[in-house]
């Protein structure tokens, strides 16, 4: 494990290497680190293991990527060699769980993250399949787990496909060290210390660690907060709630205390989050030499590539705090924007690609429209335990600054080569409203006939449970109806609704149902609520309890009733020629 790598990284022009043969091309005769993903290989900055390759090529280390092995042998990780220092593992872009199942539990029949679209290609549980393949064909090598199966089953949780509690994944999986979060500073700080000889990997933002029975009888905890243990909550499922909480509540990198959950007699012991990337620190990220397109061996397309070749990431961050979303609990409810001149200059290196056709798909991230906007940046965010700075009401420390969007889009559709430049990615109503000038400059210049807003739900109820304001939808649909007017376009809005949502009953889905008839509005695809593992809307469907006051509230859980609701929101025939233009399409509104 010694010694520092001389490698060159890998040349602007060339992929990270998946075959024995790219290695030679590159004169190297063993890769430092390799990284195994359930997703195919895309070297783009929205896939994971394309961004933490190039954060550790960045490094002067050799790294390799084996994309979607062949689960059921071993052998299939050895095709460039044993790693010097570590194999990272992912499961890819989504938990596996999500990749490979619907809300039905019905088995997918499409991957957008393999070549081809063809499912099946990723197995269930996806990181600790991984990891123990990993194990097998390279003992004694460090394995480091990372991505968002990860991070979102990094303690005890609820997998909904299962329906059943399952212990920290780092029980199973037998990793060193698991990264949760985006992972860019801590897994540079793993590779640091292997590098140097250090087989210590505890104390490192953004990590958990399983220790060992005489580690965790040795261990001072006295500075850390305890979750309910793995055999409590086998013996009490609604620990499942004060736990989330805790969780939700530590998820700052200014206050977060470690978290130590008991799995037996071993601790899983969960590190504060990593401070956010930002600033410079940020756009250097997105000036590694990204491809910007699938791996030349592949002889298909990667249908999710297809959505984002020609988008850009502007932020990074949530500070929704949806119940439902783990963004959160992922990336953080801290924001990071890039800077304008960065974002920019993306997009004139998009421009040169033989593939561009002059449209910008996407300047977005989690909520597009909160480019710019600024929380933990004084004292009083630094100490706030909040999981959400924008429910019930926005927080007054949470500065929102339309500037420096508008100058963001401005200048980007006025680019060399630029003919479009749209906002995909989805936006905040209660923020839009607050920023009138800049959802003028939206709207007019910006929607590509369809703007994705995401309502939810409209019975108050539902919507204090999944930590979501009340009342913006209609009055957003009134202003994007008034400008669409003024720019003379015909627009419409693509708005998202879930049912069954844990507290909704058939009465409060009536709500969303009347709404859609009286608006004469037709949704052709309905999103069914799924339980994420560790979010608190998990944790209401497995308790029955609300997240907020702990009381009893229904869940529909049994598929029939699942399905009235579903159903509720089921498409209305109605003749296109009777819409002109209010607002929403009936042939193309759509919940995915």
């Amino acid at each position: 494990m010694s010694g520092i790598s001389t490698a060159k990284p890998v040349q602007s022009g060339a992929f990270l290497p998946m075959s024995r043969a790219e290695m030679e091309v590159l004169g190297w005769r063993e890769l430092d680190v390799l990284i195994i993903t359930g997703d195919a290989y895309v070297d783009h900055p929205s896939f994971g293991a394309a961004m933490i390759g190039r954060v550790l090529e960045s490094e002067g280390l050799r790294v390799g990527i084996v994309a979607q092995p062949d689960w059921r042998d071993a052998d299939s990780l050895k095709v460039m060699g044993v790693p010097r220092l570590f194999v990272g593992v992912t499961a890819g872009n989504l938990d596996s769980m999500l990749s490979n199942y619907t809300a039905a539990r019905h088995k997918r029949k499409l991957d957008v993250y393999s070549v081809g679209g063809v499912p099946g290609k990723r197995p269930n549980h996806a990181a600790t399949v991984y990891s123990q393949m990993s194990r097998r064909a390279f003992p004694g090598v460090p394995v480091v787990l990372g991505g968002m199966e990860a991070s979102m089953r990094r303690v005890a949780h609820y997998d909904y496909w299962e329906d059943k509690l399952r212990p920290s994944v780092l029980t199973d999986s037998k990793a060193e060290v698991l990264v949760y979060g985006m992972g860019e500073r801590a897994v540079r700080e793993i590779a640091r210390r292997l590098r140097a000889g250090r087989g210590d990997l505890g104390g490192i933002p953004g990590t958990a660690r399983l220790l060992g029975a005489k580690a965790s009888a040795a261990a001072d905890f006295s500075g850390c907060i305890g979750l309910p243990s793995w055999e409590d909550l086998q013996g009490e499922v609604k620990l499942l709630l004060p736990l989330t909480r805790v969780t939700e509540a530590q998820q700052t990198p200014f206050c977060g205390k470690r978290l130590v959950q008991m799995h037996g007699n071993r601790a899983v012991v969960v590190e504060p989050p990593a401070m956010p990337v930002d600033g410079p620190d940020l756009d250097a990220l997105y000036e590694y030499p990204f491809q910007r397109a699938v791996h030349p061996s592949y002889h298909e397309p990667v249908p999710g590539f297809a959505t984002i070749k020609d988008s850009v990431i502007v932020s990074r961050g949530c500070a929704g705090g949806c119940t439902f979303c783990g963004l959160g609990l992922h990336q953080g409810k801290f924001l990071s924007s890039r800077s304008v001149d960065s974002v920019l200059k993306e997009v004139r290196r998009l421009g040169e690609l033989e593939t561009f056709r002059g449209t910008v798909s996407d300047l977005g991230g989690p909520t597009a429209n909160l480019f710019g906007a600024r929380n933990g940046h004084v004292e009083a965010c630094r100490g706030c335990h909040r999981p959400s700075c924008l429910w019930p009401s926005p927080c007054p420390h949470f500065e929102i600054n339309e500037r420096p969007g508008l100058e963001l889009l401005r200048g980007a559709r006025n680019l060399p080569g630029v003919k479009h430049v749209f906002v995909q990615s989805g936006i905040r109503m209660d923020v839009a409203l607050r920023t009138p000038e800049y959802l003028r400059e939206l709207v007019q210049h910006h929607v590509s006939g369809h703007l994705k807003v995401a309502p939810e739900h409209l019975h108050p109820d539902v919507l204090r449970r999944m930590r979501k304001p009340a009342g913006d939808f209609p009055a957003f649909m009134q202003r994007f109806s008034e400008l669409s007017a003024e720019a003379g376009k015909e627009q419409y809005l693509v708005p998202y609704f879930i049912s069954s949502f844990p507290g909704c009953t058939e009465q409060k889905m009536g709500v969303v149902e009347e709404f859609l008839k009286q608006a004469r509005w037709n949704l052709q695809q309905v999103q069914d609520f799924i339980p994420l593992p560790m979010t608190a809307a998990a944790a209401m469907y497995v308790t029955g309890l609300d997240i907020n006051s702990g009381m009893p509230i229904p869940v529909a859980r049994k598929s029939r009733d699942r399905e009235k609701q579903k159903n509720m929101l089921r498409p209305i025939p109605t003749p296109a020629s009777q819409w002109l233009g209010g607002g929403v399409d009936p042939m193309d509104s759509q919940v995915q």
